[in-house]
C-alpha cells in the first residue's frame, strides 16, 4: 500500500510536469541524458551487446555513437511521453504528420476494416493517438500488460484519453470477434518477444535468430483485412511523419509466416536508415544466450 501511495503521488507530479511547454521538458531532457547515461548508466550493457550485434560490420567507434544518439533520443521519448497527459489533439496533430492515410481510410469509407503494425520505434505512443485523431475508424491497439498495475492504469489512461481502445494481448480474438461488425483499425508492435512456451517461429533479424509473434498473420488472414506497416519517421525533435505503406492487400493469398517476414523487413529498413530511433534498451534477445 505504501508503494502504491509513492507511485500515485509521483503519477501526480508527473501530470503536473506536463503542463510545462514541449521546449522546457527538452532542456530537462538534455540533463537526463547525461544522468542516465553517464551515471545511471541504465541498461548500457543490453545496448551495446544489442548494437554490437545487430551491426557485425560497425566498428566500436560507430556503435558507441549510435549509442549515445540512442540515449539522448531515448529521454527526448521520456518527456515526450510524459507530455501526453495534457497534450491537446491540436497538438498532436501538429506534431504528427501522416502520409498516404487515404489510402488506409478508404476502406473504412466502405465499411471495411483494416489492419496496422508497427515496432518501437520512434515514438508509437503519439503515433497512435495521431491515428485515432485522423482515421474515422477506432484504432484497436494490441499492448502486452505491464506487472506494476497502478502505472499500467495511468499509463493506459494516457493512450485511450482520444477514444482509441486498448486490448490486452490474450483478448485479441475475441475482440476481434465482438467487433466485426464495426468499422476498427486493429494495431499491433509486432517486434515484441513471445513467452519462450509460445514461441512457434523463428525469423533472421538484425542478424539474429529471432522468435517473433504471429498474432497479426494469424488475424490478417482468417478475417483477409489489408495489412498497413506503419513507418514512423522523426522529422525534428518532438514532430514526427507517418507513412502508411501497403504490406499486404490480400492476406489469404500469402504463405504461412509471408506477412511476418514482410514486416520485419520493412522493420530493418527502418532501423538500418536511423537506428538511434528503436528501443535498443529492450533485452530482444535475451533468449539467444
Amino acid at each position: 500500500m505504501i508503494k502504491k501511495g509513492f507511485l500515485r503521488i509521483g503519477i501526480f507530479f508527473l501530470h503536473l510536469f506536463s503542463f510545462l511547454p514541449l521546449w522546457f521538458l527538452f532542456g530537462i531532457s538534455s540533463i537526463l541524458y547525461y544522468f542516465i547515461y553517464y551515471l545511471l548508466r541504465y541498461r548500457r550493457e543490453v545496448v551495446r551487446k544489442n548494437l554490437t550485434n545487430s551491426f557485425p560490420e560497425k566498428e566500436l567507434p560507430e556503435i558507441i555513437a549510435i549509442e549515445k544518439r540512442f540515449y539522448r533520443y531515448l529521454t527526448d521519448l521520456m518527456v515526450e511521453i510524459v507530455k501526453i497527459s495534457s497534450i491537446s489533439k491540436a497538438e498532436v496533430l501538429k506534431r504528427v504528420k501522416m502520409r498516404n492515410f487515404e489510402q488506409v481510410e478508404a476502406y473504412f469509407q466502405k465499411g471495411e476494416s483494416a489492419l496496422a503494425c508497427s515496432g518501437h520505434y520512434g515514438n508509437w505512443e503519439l503515433a497512435m493517438l495521431a491515428a485515432g485523431l485522423k482515421f474515422t475508424a477506432t484504432p484497436h491497439v494490441i499492448y502486452k500488460p505491464i506487472n506494476n498495475k497502478v502505472f499500467e492504469v495511468w499509463f493506459n489512461a494516457l493512450r485511450t484519453k482520444f477514444g482509441n481502445v486498448f486490448i490486452p494481448m490474450k483478448q485479441t480474438l475475441r475482440e476481434v470477434v465482438a467487433t466485426k461488425h464495426k468499422t476498427t483499425l486493429f494495431c499491433f508492435a509486432s517486434d515484441q518477444s513471445p513467452m519462450v512456451i509460445d514461441v512457434q517461429h523463428i525469423i533472421h533479424f538484425m542478424h539474429q535468430p529471432t522468435a517473433v509473434l504471429l498474432g497479426l498473420e494469424k488475424i490478417a488472414k482468417q478475417t483477409n483485412r489489408p495489412v498497413f506497416y506503419f513507418d514512423i519517421r522523426r522529422v525534428k525533435r518532438g514532430y514526427y511523419e507517418i507513412e502508411c505503406v501497403p504490406l499486404c492487400l490480400n492476406p489469404k493469398a500469402t504463405e504461412n509466416n509471408e506477412i511476418t517476414e514482410l514486416f520485419f523487413k520493412n522493420l530493418t529498413e527502418s532501423i538500418q536508415k536511423a537506428p538511434e530511433y528503436w528501443l535498443w534498451s529492450h533485452n530482444r534477445w535475451k533468449s539467444n544466450g
